[in-house]
């Protein structure tokens, strides 16, 4: 079964697409205890390569960002690191590039990013790209149309082909983003931690998981999929900015679709949404030289935002999607009171988590759990938003701490039984996973198509899915992962049964470089400095 929102454009490939169904064979050999098959069955998208046996590794030596070299695909007996920062400046530019070129630009450039069908490489008589760039201004009557949703791609894209990143707010004042962000922000406050998508009769669901400012691969996959529309929702588990070089236009492209359609777009909160991980991995470093004097003003309004993304949606009552999954239930235990107390006032018991006590969470924690934290905690009795954020799943069972990340759990499938049975759900789809993370897990698929069934069980299944293609953008070694990226479509009318859809990057990519140092900080958000991320816990200031 395919379903198609879109055909390929020139110099981008798509891959089959696979049901839940046909996956079956393959995944089961991961049911409860059992190894990961040791030669993937044939598929139209890549194969998993060979994983090694894995072998016992030491606790990590520091908890401050670092690479990991005796893991590293440059210590592996491969080439020598090269700084890949994006493709050769003259390569082609698509014909998206060149739609302000000409009189009534705006209308042009709507044009060209609403339409579905693929772009024409631009042919030798088409006008060069015009010396000044348009100026995105907020739409006349304030009301966020279709049209001025396309007209802001089309400027995103032309900008991110013939400007350098510090002469962005040319396209893009501050101003404009800064309301774009507070419009946005205002609609996701209003949703809980845990939000139903009810689809009406007929509309199908598009599952997206982590982009990391990859915009050309964004836009790729809203024509592939179909843009969003009253036939079609879409709900991406997060990770929109760090490591690509153009977090701050992805993120806002689909800011915008959600004040648009702010009922068939969910947006939720992914563990790079945060002031820590947003200071090591570029996206704040991304704002302050694309705008200068007023980035931190434009960088505060992107982590107030953060802060009001939700956590986790239930699509038609079966199927529960996350950033990285499943959460426990906090155990509290009252501390001894103290009996020494001001007269007249009662004495306040100081309440501490117990760290042994371990089970799995029930949705209405979920609900009540504070969100509204920059980053969310690994200790302390507001532990729910780190564990939805940061877990991964296991083949072992049972649920224990997430040791390698230092936060968050790692669950097995035992666990994903008992989370569907107790929900009444059948499918959980996370994301948190990229091929750099799953190169280093010798125990679960690599991320070769975009996505991965890693538990499958009586109730249903467990899928890792990452929208990321050719990740990550700037690598330290020669020699790429080359992996497709994914997304999933539910349809009617019973939503379970879930259609995979890989797609590899679109490329060339435009000439950029990263904002953050690739070489130096870890592959895949572990060994995290804790003591940071607590002290950017705290309110900000005006």
């Amino acid at each position: 079964m395919e379903t198609r929102g879109g055909q390929s454009q020139p110099g981008q490939r798509r891959h089959g697409s696979r049901t839940g169904a046909q996956e079956n064979e393959k995944a089961s050999s991961q049911k409860q205890q059992s190894p990961p098959p040791a030669s993937p069955q044939p598929s139209t998208s890549p194969r998993p390569r060979p994983r090694p046996r894995p072998e016992p590794s030491p606790p990590p030596s520091s908890r401050f960002p670092k690479r990991n070299p005796s893991k590293s695909p440059a210590k592996q007996g491969k080439k020598p690191r090269k700084q890949i920062t994006g493709d050769p400046p003259d390569a082609p530019t698509p014909a998206l590039a060149h739609a302000f070129s000409q009189p009534g630009a705006a209308d042009a450039g709507a044009a060209v990013a609403m339409d579905p069908s693929p772009s024409p490489s631009p042919s030798s008589s088409a006008p060069p790209p015009p010396l000044t760039p348009p100026v995105v201004e907020w739409p006349e009557g304030g009301a966020v149309t279709r049209d001025w949703v396309a007209g802001l791609e089309s400027a995103l894209d032309w900008s991110s082909r013939h400007l350098p990143a510090d002469r962005l707010p040319e396209v893009l004042p501050s101003a404009l983003v800064q309301r774009l962000v507070l419009a946005a922000a205002a609609i996701l406050h209003r949703e809980p931690n845990l939000v139903r998508v009810d689809p009406r009769p007929g509309q199908s669901v598009v599952v997206v998981g982590d982009v990391h400012g990859q915009l050309h691969d964004v836009m790729f996959l809203l024509r592939d999929a179909g843009f969003p529309s009253e036939e079609r929702v879409f709900v991406f588990n997060g990770d929109y900015v760090d490591r690509g070089a153009w977090g701050l236009e992805t993120l806002l492209l689909l800011l915008a679709w959600k004040v648009l359609l702010p009922n068939c777009v969910f947006l939720l909160r992914g563990n790079h949404e945060s002031k820590y991980c947003t200071s090591v991995y570029g996206f704040e470093q991304e704002v302050m030289t694309k705008y200068k004097d007023q980035g931190p003003p434009v960088y505060r309004k992107f982590l107030r935002c953060f802060e009001d993304l939700p956590l986790a949606t239930i699509i038609a009552g079966c199927v529960y999607t996350a950033h990285g999954g499943i959460f426990r239930g906090t155990v509290v235990l009252p501390s001894k009171r103290s009996k020494k107390g001001r007269k007249g006032r009662k004495n306040k018991a100081d309440f501490t988590v117990d760290p042994i006590s371990m089970r799995l969470g029930s949705l209405d924690e979920l609900l009540k759990a504070r969100r509204t934290v920059l980053d969310p905690p690994w200790e302390g009795q507001n532990l729910i938003p780190g564990d939805v954020l940061w877990s991964d799943p296991s083949l072992e069972m049972g649920l224990a701490p997430n040791k390698e990340r230092g936060i968050g759990l790692l669950w097995g499938p035992d666990i994903t039984q008992q989370f569907l049975h107790t929900n009444n759900l059948k499918l959980i789809i996370r994301s948190h996973e990229g091929p750099d993370a799953r190169d280093k897990r010798h125990d679960l698929l690599g991320m070769d198509k975009g996505y991965t069934i890693d538990h499958d069980v009586e109730c249903g299944k467990l899928i890792t899915l990452f929208s990321a293609p050719d990740y990550p953008q700037f690598q330290a070694s020669e020699e790429r992962y080359n992996n497709c990226g994914a997304y999933i479509v539910l349809n009617p009318p019973d939503y379970a049964t879930p259609v995979f859809h890989s797609f590899e990057a679109v490329k060339p990519r435009p000439p950029a470089h990263p904002f953050y140092d690739f070489e130096e900080v870890i592959d895949s958000d572990e060994e995290l400095n804790l003591d940071a991320m607590d002290s950017g816990s705290g309110a900000l200031s005006q």
